[in-house]
C-alpha cells in the first residue's frame, strides 16, 4: 500500500489518484468468502434493513489500520468513497472523517460535519452509524444547539434515527443525559428492533455513569418499553432488579415514599 507520507502535503488539493490508490489497497485485502458471510450478517437481502449493501470481505481491524495509513486523504476523496457500493469503503471514509474531525481546527471540523450531514444517506448500516455518529455529530453538537437530533429522530429513515441516538453517546460520556432520555422517550414506539437495541445500549451507557437516573427513567417507562430495549438497558442490573423490571413492577428510590430505612435497591 501507499504509505501516508506519500500523500500530498496539502490534503485538500490532491487529485483523484489518491482515492484510486486507497481503493486498490482495499481490493488487495478483499476476501470473497468473507464478503458472503458479511452480506448475511448485515442483513442485505430483499426487505432487510441493509438491503442492497455490498461487501468486499475485509475485517474491521484492517479497515481501521487503513484509516490510520490514509488519515490525510482529502475530504473530496472521502466523499467519493462514501458513494461506493461497498460497505468497507464507506466505513473507511467515515473513520478518516472522524479522525479529521478530532484532529482538525474549527474550519475542518465544520467541513467534516457538513459533509457528513449532506451524505448521511450513505451512512446506511449500523456499523457505519456506530463508528461515526458519536465522533462527528455528537462531538460537533456537544457545545452547540441540538435541535437537529429531534429532527433526525423524527425521520422516516432508520439510519437518521440511529444517528440521532448514537450521537448522544458523546453527551453521555460528558455526563450530560437529558437529550438521550428525551430521544429514547420519543422512540419508545419505534417499529425497528435496531432502534430498540440502540436506545437500550445508550440507556445502559448512561446507567454506568448514574444508575439512579436510569432507574428513575425505567421505573416510569418499564411497562411500555420494547422488550429488547429494556433487556439491553438492564444488562448490568442485579437479578432481582432485572426480574422486577421485566415484570413491570420495579419502583425506583425516587418513586418510593420517604423512609428512614435504607431502600433495598440502594443497599
Amino acid at each position: 500500500m501507499t504509505p501516508t507520507s506519500n500523500l500530498p502535503a496539502n490534503p485538500e488539493s490532491a487529485g483523484a489518484s489518491d482515492c484510486q490508490r486507497v481503493q486498490a489497497a482495499m481490493r488487495a485485502q478483499a476476501e470473497p468468502e468473507k464478503a458472503k458471510f458479511l452480506a448475511g450478517f448485515f442483513k442485505t437481502g430483499p426487505g432487510q434493513y441493509g438491503e442492497g449493501d455490498q461487501f468486499l470481505g475485509i475485517v474491521v481491524p484492517a479497515v481501521r489500520q487503513m484509516a490510520k495509513q490514509f488519515r490525510r486523504l482529502p475530504l473530496v476523496d472521502c466523499e467519493t468513497l462514501l458513494a461506493s457500493p461497498y460497505n468497507e469503503e464507506r466505513l473507511l471514509a467515515l473513520l478518516i472523517l472522524a479522525g479529521r474531525y478530532q484532529q482538525g481546527d474549527v474550519a475542518i471540523q465544520d467541513k467534516v460535519y457538513q459533509l457528513y450531514l449532506a451524505h448521511r444517506h450513505r451512512v446506511n448500516n449500523w456499523n457505519l452509524v456506530d463508528s461515526s455518529a458519536p465522533n462527528i455529530v455528537g462531538a460537533h453538537l456537544l457545545t452547540r444547539d441540538r435541535a437537529l437530533l429531534v429532527e433526525l429522530a423524527q425521520s422516516r429513515s432508520l439510519w437518521d434515527r440511529r444517528i440521532a441516538v448514537l450521537a448522544t453517546l458523546t453527551f453521555i460520556r460528558a455526563k450530560d443525559f437529558a437529550d438521550t432520555l428525551r430521544l429514547v422517550e420519543m422512540l419508545l414506539a419505534d417499529p425497528q428492533d435496531l432502534m430498540h437495541k440502540a436506545c437500550g445500549w445508550m440507556l445502559r451507557e448512561l446507567g454506568k455513569r448514574d444508575a439512579a437516573v436510569l432507574e428513575d427513567f425505567l421505573s416510569i417507562h418499564q411497562q411500555v418499553m420494547p422488550r429488547t430495549m429494556l433487556r439491553y438497558a438492564i444488562e448490568r442490573f442485579a437479578p432481582d432488579k432485572r426480574a422486577a423490571l421485566l415484570a413491570g413492577t420495579f419502583r425506583s428510590a425516587k418513586s418510593l415514599p420517604p423512609t428512614d430505612s435504607v431502600h433495598p435497591c440502594r443497599s
